[in-house]
């Protein structure tokens, strides 16, 4: 039987107070950051969230699903492929509790959960959990593995031969094939699936109730379509099923995680703006009710191996330039979602922000929320100094 959590029930958790009825003036600059960005179509849709001093001070949503005039209105509780996102709210948050639990050492090396990960090249047998959590196991970024595999047994197969670009802990590379891996040892070490616990021990908990992998079909209305040049291939996905082509809705981008049935270690979560907030409110409050504060702490620390690395255990720092901005603390964290999400919490200012977009649609080619993100958090974090 695995150890339980000792961290009290739900009802520890500390309410998120809603205080966002002066957001347009207080904000304004800000939002009309994204307002330009939809004018320049750097995406076609758009919501934001922002806490501070543990309350929701703003909470907005702007533009259409699509670049159509006729397009549904985009509304804060609206739903995004969160894409990347999906490494920290879900599989790192999935590690942080079951080391907690004292079932997982960071520092064990990943062939004895998966032995299937050995392969002929004996440096594979040092890669520890440790390494996968801070991308510094000396796995490649990225892999198109579904180009040839056609179910999740083929393509976690294929993840495990994927061959190291350099020795474990030498460098940092950010890997989404590690988080395939990791998501699998994961799942080994709490005899359950990523979605299923996570829906029990991070979802429930937090009452995050628009987050979840496999989106149902009665969601598919509530979520923005992230890109329309998937490549033709049949897909399932809890109750959305069907063949892919043209418009990719309600179920998950990552062409890898949708191979994987929608559930993989890094890509496939869905949620909104506002759960994303709470989640942060939970991670500036100390964690109850799933985390510990020492936790915490510990998995948002900057590494110190490699040597220069901006990882934590599952999040990044700021860097210089950072998509946080210019503002946001040494002691911050965040992270990034292919789609066009973001994540950032910065402990020093009790302040957390949350920019969702599809930035990927139609084609995946756009860049230019690259641009986006840091003067919306400059913007949001300059609102928030002239009001005090």
């Amino acid at each position: 039987m695995q150890p339980q959590s000792t961290l009290g029930s739900p009802n520890d958790f500390i309410f998120l107070a809603r205080d966002f009825a002066a957001q347009d003036v207080r904000f304004a600059t800000a939002f009309e950051v994204l307002r330009t960005a939809l004018a320049m179509r750097s995406f076609p849709g758009c919501a934001a969230a922002v806490t501070h001093g543990g309350r929701l001070v703003a909470h907005k949503a702007l533009g259409r699903f699509t670049y159509e005039p006729d397009s549904p209105v985009v509304t804060p509780d609206n739903i995004f492929d969160l894409a990347s996102v999906t490494k920290v709210v879900a599989t790192t948050a999935m590690a942080m509790i079951l080391y907690d639990r004292a079932l997982l050492e960071l520092d064990r090396p990943v062939v004895e959960l998966v032995p299937e990960f050995a392969g002929g090249d004996l440096r594979r047998r040092e890669v520890t959990l440790r390494q996968l959590l801070a991308h510094s196991s000396g796995l490649p970024a990225y892999e198109r593995l579904f180009l040839h595999a056609t179910n999740r047994d083929d393509l976690l197969g294929a993840a495990f031969r994927v061959q190291l670009v350099a020795a474990p802990g030498q460098r940092a590379d950010y890997s989404d094939i590690g988080f395939i891996v990791l998501g699998v040892a994961l799942e080994r070490l709490a005899g359950e699936s990523l979605d299923r616990f996570c829906q029990r021990e991070v979802f429930e908990p937090l009452s995050l109730k628009a987050t979840r992998f496999c989106p149902p079909a009665d969601w598919k209305a509530r979520i923005l379509p992230t890109a329309t040049d998937p490549p033709p291939q049949t897909v399932s996905q809890g109750t959305v099923q069907g063949t892919v082509q043209g418009i990719v809705q309600g179920v998950v981008q990552d062409e890898n995680a949708r191979v994987m049935g929608g559930v993989a270690g890094h890509a496939g979560l869905f949620g909104c703006a506002e759960d994303l907030a709470i989640f942060a409110h939970a991670m500036l409050q100390g964690g109850r009710p799933i985390f510990r504060r020492s936790t915490i702490e510990l998995f948002t620390q900057r590494q110190s191996q490699p040597k220069g690395t901006s990882r934590t255990l599952g999040w990044d720092k700021p860097s210089t330039p950072s998509q946080s901005g210019r503002h946001f603390s040494p002691q911050s964290y965040g992270h990034l979602g292919y789609t066009g999400t973001s994540l950032w919490i910065d402990p020093a200012r009790q302040l957390s922000v949350t920019l969702l977009t599809n930035r990927t649609w139609p084609d995946c080619q756009n860049q230019a929320i690259r641009k986006v993100r840091p003067l919306f958090h400059d913007a949001v974090v300059e609102a928030l100094e002239t009001s005090v």
